[in-house]
């Protein structure tokens, strides 16, 4: 997905350069509607079962909606099968468990070396802070 270009511009980027987002948000939101189309009649992107292919553009996807706050910009409503499929495999608990690793927030996990580090006090810090009193 575009979504890392989109995101840059339409978040990050130093100037607004509004030739750089129009085009970023349009290839991001035909690459929404080509994923919509087909996942019209399946539950993952290649069919019935998940695959690779979920995990990758799940991230880019959910980066969209909660990294770059621009589900309203892009008019994420307008993908329903898009939004059935994030919230199936969001609500598996290896993809909550995942998706807590280099994200942010209370329950992120900062880095992640075993599967003991979800097991770890405060692995949600960053390495070298500590918590606040």
């Amino acid at each position: 997905m575009n979504a890392g270009g989109f995101g840059h511009f339409y978040k990050y980027a130093p100037i607004h350069i509004e030739y750089a987002i129009d085009r970023y948000s349009m290839e991001t939101k035909r690459q929404l509607d080509v994923l919509d189309k087909q996942l019209k009649d399946k539950t993952y992107v290649i069919g019935d079962e998940l695959t690779i292919a979920d995990i990758a553009i799940y991230t880019w996807v959910k980066c969209i909606t909660d990294m770059y706050y621009a589900g309203e910009f892009l008019s994420f409503h307008e993908y329903p099968n898009v939004i059935r499929w994030t919230e199936t495999l969001g609500n598996r608990p290896g993809f909550q468990r995942g998706m807590k690793v280099n994200s942010f927030g209370e329950n992120s996990l900062w880095e992640r070396h075993s599967a003991a580090d979800f097991e770890k006090e405060n692995a949600h810090l960053e390495p070298g802070t500590t918590p606040a009193s």
